[in-house]
């Protein structure tokens, strides 16, 4: 007789996925209408049927190594039209918010950031090193109109004659410089920590390692060129909508980033040779235009994102989660800050404008300090599980069944 198989749940994961969302998934009785309905589930690789009864089951090593649990792009399909109201789409995206923590780096950070009752602590931590360093840098006052219509912002952590770089674009390297480059080594240490175990679990017996140019030409690039175009998000069909929202966010994001590296490139850089770099970058540069316009599409794309969650826990009963909506709050946060700032600037209102820049930095920082373990991180995990999906499916992890065989 075949010996049986003893399943062992982690209560623990339980617990979280029960307050991250999928308090939902023991209503599923396994009858595979979620599968069936799920516009990106594939024939032989259908989800998310296999990942409730694994959540049920409380099998938490086989669902952070799943990279089907990062392909769903929770399109509400399945939730619609489930017969029993076990809305598989927010349990798949409790397991995404628990795979954030298990894989972030370091750990206690990555806890840190993942309850809703440690918000005061994430806020208070750049609140005191950015006030600690404009109390110290010699910024701190309120300038006069005239002084901000001149120089913008560009005071606000003090100024120094030092011809090469401005003391306040200093500070902000020494701030932020650090903060991103953490960030992106917190993110591809819990990347890689993921990829690991996919492989373990989907390959555990090949040898195969992809070289750094087949897996940036094979996997990565097409997969970056597939979110680009939102090719999945518009395969949804009872939240197709959300693609009105996350597009036009994803393009203000990648708009904001050039305009950062102009902004780099101008002061830190053509600066050095050209004081006059250092101060506000004029209305009617290309630039500017282009950072206006893309702060006005990040706060639209916010405001539709914003009421698509908000119809989804009214019509559908999805559950509220601090998962959702601390990115959620960061982006508005940040959109409407910068662009807040800027107005009251140019309205002549120092005082109120400099508050709005403190607490734009202070929301940039938590944006980009804590995105390898909030939802922002899916931006990062998506991607490498969707290179992950093409590699799985590759000749080298799955050889093609040949007609002598």
């Amino acid at each position: 007789m075949a010996e049986g198989v003893r399943v062992e749940p982690d209560l623990n994961f339980i617990k979280f996925l029960k307050k991250a969302g999928g308090d939902s998934m023991k209503k599923c009785f396994q009858c595979a209408t979620c599968s069936v309905v799920c516009p990106l589930s594939s024939d032989n690789k259908p989800f998310p049927r296999k990942e409730m009864i694994w959540a049920q089951w409380g099998l938490k090593d086989k669902l952070v190594a799943d990279p089907d649990i990062m392909l769903c792009h929770q399109c509400g399909d399945c939730t619609a039209y489930c017969p029993r109201g076990a809305k598989p789409g927010d349990v798949l995206g409790a397991i995404r918010a628990y795979a954030y923590t298990h894989y972030g780096f370091p750990s206690g950070l990555a806890k840190l950031a993942s309850n809703g009752r440690n918000l005061p602590i994430l806020i208070l931590l750049p609140v005191i090193i950015i006030g600690l360093l404009w109390l110290i840098s010699g910024g701190a006052h309120i300038p006069d109109a005239e002084t901000m219509r001149t120089v913008g912002f560009g005071h606000f952590f003090g100024h120094w004659e030092f011809p090469w770089l401005a003391k306040n674009v200093a500070f902000i390297d020494a701030i932020f410089l650090p903060a991103v480059a953490f960030s992106v080594f917190a993110a591809y240490k819990g990347v890689k920590s993921m990829w690991d175990a996919m492989v373990e679990q989907v390959a555990p017996e090949s040898d195969f390692r992809p070289s750094a140019r087949q897996f940036l030409v094979d996997y990565l690039y097409p997969s970056v060129v597939e979110i680009l175009t939102h090719k999945r998000f518009n395969e949804c069909g009872a939240n197709k909508d959300r693609v009105k929202g996350h597009l036009p966010l994803l393009l203000s994001f990648i708009a904001l980033f050039a305009v950062t590296n102009y902004g780099f490139i101008r002061k830190d850089i053509i600066g050095i040779f050209n004081p006059a770099m250092h101060g506000p970058i004029p209305l009617y540069d290309p630039f500017k235009i282009l950072a206006n316009v893309a702060a006005v599409a990040l706060l639209v794309g916010m405001a539709i994102i914003w009421a698509n969650r908000s119809r989804l826990e009214e019509e559908q009963g999805a559950g509220r989660t601090f998962y959702d909506w601390f990115l959620i709050g960061e982006i508005v946060t940040v959109g409407v800050t910068g662009f807040g700032a800027e107005i009251v600037r140019l309205l002549g209102i120092p005082s109120l404008a400099y508050f709005l820049y403190f607490i734009h930095l202070v929301s940039v920082f938590m944006l980009f300090f804590y995105m390898p373990y909030t939802k922002f991180a899916h931006m990062v995990y998506r991607t490498f599980a969707m290179a992950f999906e093409r590699f799985r499916d590759s000749n080298f992890v799955n050889p093609a069944v040949t007609d002598d065989e």
